[in-house]
């Protein structure tokens, strides 16, 4: 699907304050940055970012920090984020994902969240995945020993290629579901923009926990 690049998206998100603009210093202090000990969550491929805005609401005693590397995409981001003014555990990064381990330390991260990514559906960009084992090696440098990701999905190719790719990578499943409204592990789900569109429609919605094995 072709992104409609929206006029001066890039030059809205560079003065915004919801969004970090030289992260790749941050690496090692994002608890310094935030001002407590609270454990950082991330989500990367946010969109516009229902998702994590909800889950910031909802936990004010974790910090939660967005990556999108589309400006168009995150646009919309940061223009929910402005009307809520008494948050103070949610911020924003333009990046690709790739460089995360520029962006945060070792043992820095607690989760990470991936919600209907980017499926790269031809053979020759399976390293472009985010769930590739290439990424969850990325992973497993920022992560706590008992970090978990978080993957969800409506794309039953690219799910079952992530299920491979997380014992390929050295990881194991915690839990999976081929089925995420209907099983037991909805409870206190919430829900992207796509899934609710998706969920709408009666696509099924895929869901796995992964961890590494310390």
């Amino acid at each position: 699907m072709r992104l409609r690049n929206v006029k001066g998206s890039r030059e809205t998100i560079a003065a915004n304050d919801y969004v970090i603009h030289e992260e790749e210093q941050m690496k090692g202090h994002w608890q310094e940055f935030f001002g407590n000990n609270h454990p950082v969550h991330i989500e990367i491929g946010m969109g516009k970012g229902q998702f994590l805005i909800e889950l910031a609401r909802r936990n004010p005693d974790i910090n939660y920090i967005g990556i999108e590397k589309y400006s168009s995409v995150l646009l919309r981001a940061v223009e929910k984020r402005e009307s809520e003014e008494d948050m103070h555990n949610l911020y924003f990064i333009r990046m690709d994902a790739e460089y995360i381990e520029k962006v945060f330390d070792k043992n820095e991260v607690s989760c990470i969240y991936l919600n209907f990514s980017d499926p790269w559906p031809k053979d020759r960009h399976a390293k472009r995945r985010l769930t590739s084992a290439r990424f969850f090696h990325f992973y497993d440098k920022i992560l706590i020993p008992d970090g978990r990701v978080i993957f969800k999905t409506d794309n039953r190719v690219l799910f079952d290629y992530s299920l491979e790719q997380v014992p390929a990578a050295g990881w194991k499943l915690e839990n999976y579901t081929y089925d995420l409204h209907h099983s037991e592990y909805n409870e206190g789900n919430i829900m992207t923009e796509y899934e609710a569109k998706f969920s709408a429609m009666g696509v099924p919605i895929n869901r796995l926990v992964a961890y590494r094995e310390r």
